[in-house]
């Protein structure tokens, strides 16, 4: 099963022409409903207004916090995975569908030139302050990493030359072909989790923020480092 996750760059207009038969289920995040209209989830925050929420037909769902929370936590919580969308997207999707494949695109993070989004100038959240945001690659590489012990592999379809995402570059219908999880250093993985079991930044209602005195940033910043490591050659 792949699993496409749809952001709001500007170059996630490029799933318009995306062929329906490579994926089995289009997962779109925030405003990005509007880029096509055969999405299957849409997955937002809930200070995402509801004017800008879609209506959405018998065959599609709206995915909120009492649904993305459990499964979060399920993988460590938003601590260590990072308060934004697009990691909360995936790991929703890696625990709702347990696919072999998740594919992104328009979630790259990186807010330069005029246009931000897609529908032109945004609020970059990921680089609001917030200590689980500090190191975006690191985010993505815990991601990657706690998908491959699942068997899942994770490809970033944007062809922008920057990314805060870590995850191999790919086309839709080359991903087959690669479909191995990169490899891990499984010592270094368990050692990982376990610290971050001992650190105890875990917040059960997913509200993370109204705790943030508790959180030491250089503690994060370690584990951070060390999510970094974790998967070989990247």
């Amino acid at each position: 099963m792949l699993i496409v996750i749809i952001g709001s760059a500007p170059d996630a207009l490029e799933a318009r022409s995306f062929k329906r038969e490579f994926f089995e289920s289009l997962v779109v995040i925030n405003n990005a409903w509007n880029i096509r209209d055969d999405w299957d989830y849409c997955i937002f925050p809930d200070d995402f207004p509801e004017s800008r929420r879609p209506h959405n037909n018998k065959n599609q769902r709206l995915i909120g916090s009492a649904e993305y929370v459990p499964l979060q936590n399920k993988y460590g919580g938003f601590v260590y995975s990072g308060g934004t969308m697009a990691f909360t997207a995936g790991y929703w999707a890696l625990g709702y569908f347990k696919p072999k494949a998740i594919a992104y695109l328009g979630c790259d993070m990186i807010y330069d030139g005029e246009d931000t989004h897609f529908y032109g100038k945004g609020t970059p959240d990921p680089l609001r302050k917030d200590p689980t945001l500090k190191n975006l690659k690191a985010k993505s590489a815990r991601l990657e990493a706690i998908a491959a012990t699942q068997n899942c592999s994770i490809f970033n379809l944007s062809k922008r030359p920057d990314s805060n995402l870590i995850f191999r570059r790919t086309s839709l219908n080359d991903i087959l072909k690669h479909n191995i999880p990169r490899s891990l250093n499984n010592t270094l993985l368990k050692s990982t989790l376990q610290k971050e079991k001992e650190l105890g930044y875990f917040v059960e209602d997913g509200r993370y923020w109204k705790h943030l005195e508790n959180f030491d940033q250089e503690k994060i910043d370690l584990l951070d480092d060390l999510w970094h490591k974790v998967i070989d050659h990247y």
